[in-house]
């Protein structure tokens, strides 16, 4: 049914990969597809910390790669690939599932604050806009 599961992370938030991840894989389990994880490194922070600068967003991207391996190999996850994306974190999301031909993303969510329902959140994006199924796992 699904051939490659997408899982999205936040590096700096374990909460993101927890269940999701583990969901994730016994999906891949039973239906022999491949796993990916991503993360996006955002637009505000490549502002902030690279200034917009070239090079700089370049290290950027590539420490984002560095610590979404190390994440994987923690995660005993050795068949998983691993992306990055950029922009905002629904756009980059989105855009690595369609560019990777992916079937199903799975992802965690928090229980919804007042702000979220005011200006929603980047699950409630990636709901909305995906072009494929989203399994979305809560603690």
């Amino acid at each position: 049914m699904y051939s490659h599961i997408l899982v999205p992370v936040d590096l700096d938030e374990a909460s993101s990969w927890g269940k999701a991840v583990q969901t994730a894989r016994k999906l891949a389990e039973n239906f022999a597809a491949r796993l990916t994880l991503c993360t996006v490194v955002p637009d505000n922070a490549a502002m902030l910390k690279a200034g917009w600068s070239p090079p700089s967003y370049d290290a950027l991207l590539e420490k984002a790669a560095a610590r979404l391996i190390l994440l994987k190999n923690e995660l005993g996850l050795d068949e998983a690939q691993t992306e990055v994306g950029m922009g905002s974190v629904a756009n980059g999301v989105l855009a690595l599932a369609e560019r990777g031909d992916v079937d199903l993303i799975v992802l965690s969510a928090h229980r919804p604050e007042m702000q979220d329902w005011l200006l929603g959140t980047n699950t409630s994006r990636i709901v909305r806009h995906a072009k494929c199924s989203v399994f979305v796992v809560r603690d």
